[in-house]
């Protein structure tokens, strides 16, 4: 492996390199300076000390993104210790499991979640910290609680006179195979696996980002978290390659409603902005495909000069709502509706669509926004190979696998499905399916698991058929199902949107029943709907916001 270098260091070093720089600020909230950094993890990595905390030992994290999460984050991992972070979204159940499977022996809890949780449930903890203010909420040792009580004590007698960027020494310098990280998938299909992150991995992902996103931003360039810290996507690239770079990173601790990122949009300016491709299409469904769909509006674009005038100005309103100054937008983490990118292909506006995995800390592929390809999401990056398992890989879709430094150890105290997700060549077995061209972009074209046969043995991909779904009118989002051979469609429609329109339940279940012929003209007799089911409210989503398929595949139709 090329060059590898333990992530610790890089902590040490951006830290020293950027000790006056505003570093982690919670949006609307206070500020961190890299200085301020380092003084919080110090004072983490004797409280850990005292209480016991060995080089190996397991912290877990749930919380909400906050500049706390992040520096507790840092202090586990530059310590020694290995970091258990957990979507704050769990149920309680969930986090009690996560929190016994993982063997944590520490865990920070954010405000919100910590009146949901049970101490009683999670009985192999030694302590719980408020992420807040560090807080003990709960001690089960007295040298926890002596750690806690005498802490400031503790470090004053460390640091007499001062703490300065010489004092930033981590003694931990990990291995490349060393565990780094156990992430817990969000678990679309079953319970989740704890995927076993090395630091080859954390280091190869900070890599890529330094070379392809890098090199287009500086210190002191700025960045929105609002994806999950707790999720590799979010926690790779809307913080640690941020961290590194020495970029001042902007937390929405709350739940990120359209309004919110909108306001802190306009206020923070971003320099590269990191989403999800549901955030992408609820601004553009809401605020620029309505404009362009008044009868006037349609007859200017049937002109070619109006038309490209229109669509520069478009252009131009979408790039200010993003806050005017990013160089591109990443999407990745789910599949983008091709209605949306299409769209966005032909404004020409700066987006690219990644492919990753929690198993790969999480990238795959990429492509920068200047060569990408329209419904591909990149080329396999570097230190990573990717293959289609398929005798025919550009034309006949197979499984996609995938092999390289930012694959996993493994799943944690689960040998069987270990071995079902990883060869003995080392290829990750992905459970998606797609083909790659000869240029060697990937398009993914469904799940494995989601995969159906038709009656006559062909393979249909939901996916793609919800995808024309979901372009018709009144329909927010569906899920096709296979009930005795037959197919059928689960749809949250556009209530809003109807009801503006003057539609009542008979004539948005008319409408529905027109889209359903509609559908069907689109796609392959084999692919057929017979029939529908409306829903009043959103498809459950995992925090990723991929929707749990598997609470609705026995649906009634």
């Amino acid at each position: 492996m090329e060059q590898y270098k333990d992530f610790v260091s890089y902590i040490e070093e951006s830290i020293k390199k950027y000790w006056d720089q505003d570093s982690l600020t919670d949006y609307e909230g206070s500020t961190f300076q890299y200085k301020d950094v380092a003084r919080k993890i110090e004072k983490l990595h004797i409280l850990f000390e005292n209480a016991g905390v060995v080089k190996g030992d397991k912290i877990a994290l749930c919380g909400r993104n906050s500049a706390n999460w992040a520096v507790a984050f840092m202090a586990t991992l530059s310590y020694g210790a290995v970091v258990v972070p957990i979507l704050h979204e769990f149920k309680p159940e969930q986090v009690h499991n996560i929190v016994n499977h993982s063997d944590a022996k520490l865990l920070f809890v954010g405000d919100q979640v910590w009146p949901g949780l049970s101490a009683d449930e999670m009985p192999n903890l030694e302590g719980i910290v408020n992420i807040p203010d560090y807080s003990l909420l709960v001690s089960r040792t007295e040298k926890l609680t002596e750690a806690r009580e005498r802490l400031n004590e503790f470090f004053g007698k460390k640091f007499p006179k001062y703490f300065r960027p010489e004092h930033v020494v981590y003694p931990n310098h990990p291995g490349p195979e060393e565990l780094a990280i156990i992430n817990y998938t969000s678990g679309t299909t079953s319970n989740s696996k704890g995927v076993m992150v090395p630091y080859r991995a954390v280091w190869s992902n900070l890599e890529f980002a330094r070379e392809a996103i890098g090199v287009n931003l500086k210190a002191g360039d700025s960045v929105i978290s609002m994806l999950p810290l707790a999720h590799t996507y979010g926690m790779s690239f809307e913080f640690i390659f941020e961290f590194m770079h020495g970029m001042h990173i902007y937390f929405l601790t709350r739940v990120p409603s359209p309004k919110l990122i909108f306001k802190a949009f306009a206020d923070i300016k971003p320099h590269i902005v990191v989403s999800v491709p549901l955030i992408i299409e609820k601004i553009i469904r809401k605020s620029v495909l309505p404009k362009l769909q008044t009868p006037s509006m349609k007859l200017l674009l049937k002109l070619p000069v109006i038309n490209q005038k229109i669509l520069d100005k478009v252009r131009t309103q979408l790039v200010e709502a993003f806050g005017g100054r990013f160089y591109e937008v990443v999407v990745g983490g789910a599949a983008f509706n091709s209605e949306i990118e299409q769209f966005l292909h032909k404004i020409g506006f700066p987006f690219t669509v990644g492919y990753g995995a929690t198993e790969c800390a999480p990238i795959i592929t990429y492509a920068d926004w200047k060569i990408a390809k329209p419904t591909s999401c990149g080329q396999a990056v570097p230190r990573m190979e990717v293959k289609i398992d398929s005798p025919d890989p550009e034309n006949v879709v197979g499984q996609i696998l995938v092999r390289g430094a930012n694959v996993m150890l493994g799943y944690y105290k689960n040998s069987e499905a270990t071995a079902e997700a990883l060869d003995k060549d080392g290829w990750y077995h992905t459970g998606d399916l797609g083909v790659i061209d000869k240029d060697g972009f990937l398009y993914i074209r469904g799940r494995c698991k989601n995969m159906l046969l038709g009656s006559n043995g062909q393979n249909i991909y939901p996916e793609e058929i919800e995808d024309k779904l979901n372009t018709l009118p009144y329909v927010t989002e569906s899920i096709v199902i296979q009930k005795n051979e037959r197919l059928y469609a689960l749809i949250y429609p556009d209530y809003d949107e109807a009801k503006k329109d003057g539609l009542d339940e008979n004539a948005l279940h008319a409408q529905m029943e027109q889209n359903r012929k509609d559908l069907n003209q689109m796609i392959n007799n084999y692919e057929q709907i017979a029939g529908f089911k409306l829903y009043n409210e959103e498809f459950e989503k995992t925090p990723k916001r991929s929707i749990k398929r598997f609470l609705y595949e026995n649906a009634e139709v």
